[in-house]
């Protein structure tokens, strides 16, 4: 166990230079940008993998449909983890299994390597670092700016992944895919030397409060490094399965993963390749949903701060599913300016649900129990993205095109608002130790 220092007092604890809660929430942008570096990988290396080897389109969407559920229902029980071994310990061994996941698909030769490998590994390590990553560092070191960081850092996340796409798709096309693969393992060993100088658990560890910490709010104590994880992970769960607006969130946040990792970031290279567009052009016009998604996001998190969080959502999801239902339109070989509007709303509109939905999940489930009632929300998240990156993929081999999987979402994407509207406004009060209501 951790040995802690005195606790400074003051709302911002170190009131004469910067708050390590910066110096933490900056490591852990760039932990999430480099972890990106693979989940940027899939919908790239579709076409070349179908190429060299003759395995269909659905049988490589199952791989991703693999690492996208790993992704999601990792995350609870890391922040578990997060809370019995510490935070660092817990990144830099989801970095490593990462690497060698990536760096290991160089020699497949058979689909098994590619699930296992693609889809196990490097689940396993995206998922130990994934969305319940963000709620644990802005849970436990922030209390001012929580909404803001909050969106700082799942911009991170997904911008990482999409950014990393037309760098893939240029080395893929003048390199082959193996050299894209070991780029995305070098992206993600770069990192770890970062989180091991850097990183920190908590506060209170380094004798400080959480940033803008109060009397009144004082931020969540250090977790007392007793029991199972994974049982605090299933007791959470088990807590919280009686609460009507966790299953509202989880609902909406399953749509979520399909209209944006499941569907687009997977599919819509291959998508528009189908329409004559090449991929590498495909691939840059997700690079700038990835760039456009930083200021929606970060833009999400300060409004987060300031407006209901229900009606966010509300508006986030009609206006994505509006761009879905049009996109079939849009696809061509070349990129119209109806393709831009198209590429910068949904960039706009990408993450931009995380930071309302982390706000939620701390105002109906108290900051203590919040960061993995987020991982279990997440879980339906990537279990959604994983339904949508095999079923677009069978859709895509059924008919012969995309379509039908995009007007589907885009029916989706209503059902979800009407969830996100239908969530009650808390009963209970943020700072509430560890409420878990039932309503």
């Amino acid at each position: 166990m951790t040995t802690t220092r005195p606790v400074s007092t003051g709302p911002d604890a170190r009131p004469d230079g910067l708050h390590w809660a910066w110096v933490v929430a900056a490591v852990a942008f760039v932990t999430l940008v480099g972890a990106a570096a693979f989940r940027s990988v899939p919908g790239v290396l579709i076409e070349p993998l179908h190429d060299e080897f003759g395995w269909s389109h659905g049988l490589i969407g199952s791989a991703v449909s693999l690492n996208l559920m790993l992704f999601g229902l990792m995350s609870p029980f890391a922040a578990a983890l997060m809370d019995r071994f510490g935070v660092r310990p817990v990144v830099t061994f989801a970095l490593v299994m990462v690497s060698v996941g990536s760096g290991l698909t160089v020699f497949m030769t058979e689909p098994w390597q590619l699930i296992l490998c693609w889809g196990l590994l490097v689940g396993l390590g995206t998922g130990s670092m994934s969305m319940a990553f963000v709620a644990t560092i802005t849970s436990r070191w922030f209390v001012a700016r929580r909404g803001l960081v909050s969106g700082i850092l799942t911009a991170g996340n997904a911008t990482g992944q999409l950014i990393f796409l037309p760098v893939v798709a240029w080395f893929a096309t003048n390199h082959g895919w193996r050299t894209a693969a070991l780029l995305a393992t070098c992206a993600s060993l770069a990192v770890i030397p970062l989180v091991l100088l850097f990183l920190r658990n908590h506060p209170a560890d380094m004798g400080l409060r959480a940033y803008g910490a109060t009397d009144a709010d004082p931020g969540p104590p250090p977790h007392q490094q007793v029991g199972s994880s994974a049982g605090r992970a299933l007791g959470v769960l088990r807590d919280v399965s009686r609460s009507r607006t966790f299953w509202l969130l989880s609902g909406g946040f399953a749509i979520c993963g399909m209209t944006t990792n499941g569907l687009i970031a997977t599919h819509f290279v291959p998508a528009a390749h189908d329409h004559g567009m090449p991929a590498t052009t495909a691939a840059s016009l997700l690079a700038v949903v990835g760039i456009f998604d930083v200021v929606g996001t970060i833009a999400s998190g300060w409004l987060t701060d300031k407006v209901d969080p229900r009606l966010l959502l509300v508006g986030y999801y009609v206006l994505r599913g509006v761009g879905l239902m049009t996109l079939p339109a849009l696809m061509s070989p070349h990129v119209a300016p109806s393709m831009w509007v198209f590429i910068i709303v949904y960039g706009l509109d990408w993450v931009a649900t995380v930071p309302p939905t982390v706000a939620l999940c701390r105002e109906w489930f108290g900051a203590a129990a919040g960061p993995i009632v987020f991982g279990w929300v997440f879980a339906s998240h990537q279990v959604g993205a994983a339904v949508a990156a095999t079923g677009a993929g069978v859709i895509r081999d059924v008919t012969g095109g995309y379509d039908p999987a995009f007007y589907a979402a885009a029916g989706l994407c209503a059902l979800a608002g009407v969830m996100s509207y239908a969530i009650r406004k808390t009963p209970t009060p943020a700072a509430a130790p560890d409420p878990v209501p039932v309503g």
